[in-house]
C-alpha cells in the first residue's frame, strides 16, 4: 500500500510541469523496476558481491608493476620505476618460457575439451531413455565436483615411480617403468586428459540442453529426405548450436593466459623436472611471491596476462563479428 501510495504521488507530481518532473518520473521507473525484478536482483546480489571483492577491490594492487615495492615504505610510498619490471620479466627468458606452456597447455585443453563435449553431446542426444540419460549425465557431471587436491592424489597414485599402478601394468607387459615426474614430455597429453575427463560432464550438458532446443521438424524433415544420423548430426545439430560453440570457445580464449592454478600446482606437485613444460604464468607468479618475495615482478606478470586476455577476446570477436556478425559475442 505504501509503495502504490508512492507511485500514485510520484505519478501525479510527474504530471505537473515544475523542476522535479524528471526526478519523479525517474523515480516511478525506478519503483517499478524494483517491484518488477527486486527478487532476481536479490538473488544476483550474493554473487555481484563476491565479484567485487575478488576482482575489482585488488586492482589497485596494480600499481606495484610499476613500482619498486619496500614494505617499509607501503604501496604508494615506493619509488616509482616505469615499466623496469616488465623490462627484467622478458629479459630474463623465463618470460617466453611460462607464456609459451600457458598458451601450449590452454590450446590443447580448448581443442580437445570441446571437440569431446560435441562428440559426447551428439551421443547423449542419441539416447531415448529417459532414466538412462539421467544416469549417464551424472557420470560424466560427477567429476566436476571432485576437488584438483584429489585429482592430484589420485594421479601421483597412477603415475608414482615405484608404486604406481602405470609403471605396474608396464611391468607385467614387459615394459620398462617410466619417471613420469621425471620426464617432462609426457606431461601435455597427462593434462589434456585430466582437464577434459574433468571438464567433459559440464560442457556436455551445455552443447546437449542447446540440441534438445531444436525443433524436432528439422530432423522429421531430414529423415523424409533420406539423410543419415551423420547427415542431421552435421547439417542440423552442429549448425544450430554453433552460437553456444562460439560463445564457449570465445571465453575460453579470453583466459587462455590464465592457467588453472589449482590443477597445475596438485597435479604435477610443483616438480622441478618437470617446469620445462609446466611452469605457467600462474605458478610462476606463486613462486615469486612465495618463495622469492619478488612483489613487482609477480605484478608485472599478472598485469601483461590480464592485458593479452582482454586483447584476445577482442581480437577473437573481431574475427568472428568478420566471418559472421550475428555470431559475435558483442
Amino acid at each position: 500500500m505504501a509503495e502504490s501510495r508512492t507511485i500514485r504521488a510520484a505519478a501525479a507530481g510527474a504530471a505537473r510541469p515544475g523542476v522535479g518532473n524528471i526526478l519523479l518520473r525517474a523515480l516511478v521507473g525506478l519503483i517499478r523496476f524494483l517491484r518488477q525484478n527486486g527478487a532476481l536482483l536479490l538473488m544476483a546480489l550474493p554473487g555481484v558481491l563476491v565479484v567485487f571483492i575478488v576482482s575489482y577491490m585488488p586492482m589497485p594492487g596494480i600499481v606495484l608493476a610499476f613500482k619498486d615495492y619496500k614494505a617499509a615504505l607501503g604501496v604508494w610510498g615506493s619509488p616509482w620505476v616505469g615499466l623496469r619490471n616488465f623490462q627484467f620479466l622478458f629479459n630474463s627468458g623465463i618470460a617466453w618460457e611460462i607464456i609459451r606452456n600457458t598458451v601450449v597447455l590452454n590450446a590443447a585443453f580448448i581443442v580437445a575439451g570441446q571437440v569431446c563435449a560435441l562428440t559426447m553431446a551428439v551421443l547423449m542426444n542419441e539416447v531415448y531413455h529417459r532414466y538412462l540419460s539421467k544416469i549417464y549425465q551424472s557420470i560424466l557431471f560427477f567429476p566436476h565436483f571432485v576437488s584438483w587436491v584429489l585429482v592430484g592424489f589420485f594421479t601421483y597414485a597412477f603415475l608414482n615411480s615405484d608404486t604406481g599402478y602405470v609403471n605396474a601394468i608396464l611391468s607385467t607387459l614387459g615394459g620398462d617403468p617410466v619417471n613420469w615426474y621425471g620426464s617432462p614430455q609426457y606431461w601435455v597429453p597427462i593434462l589434456t586428459f585430466l582437464s577434459v575427463w574433468k571438464g567433459l560432464g559440464y560442457f556436455t550438458i551445455i552443447y546437449l540442453a542447446g540440441m534438445l532446443n531444436i525443433n524436432p521438424e528439422y530432423y522429421e524433415a531430414a529423415r523424409i529426405d533420406g539423410a543419415s544420423k551423420l547427415q542431421e548430426v552435421f547439417r542440423i545439430s552442429l549448425p544450430l548450436i554453433r552460437p553456444l560453440v562460439i560463445i564457449n570457445v570465445l571465453l575460453a580464449i579470453g583466459r587462455i593466459f590464465f592457467a588453472n592454478f589449482d590443477f597445475i600446482w596438485n597435479v604435477t606437485r610443483d616438480s622441478s623436472l618437470l617446469l620445462s613444460t609446466t611452469n605457467v604464468i600462474d605458478t610462476f607468479v606463486y613462486r615469486s611471491l612465495s618463495a622469492v618475495g619478488n612483489f613487482n615482478l609477480a605484478a608485472a606478470a599478472g598485469l601483461f596476462q590480464a592485458v593479452m586476455g582482454l586483447l584476445l577476446v577482442l581480437v577473437a570477436n573481431w574475427v568472428v563479428r568478420r566471418i559472421d556478425k550475428e555470431q559475435a559475442l558483442f
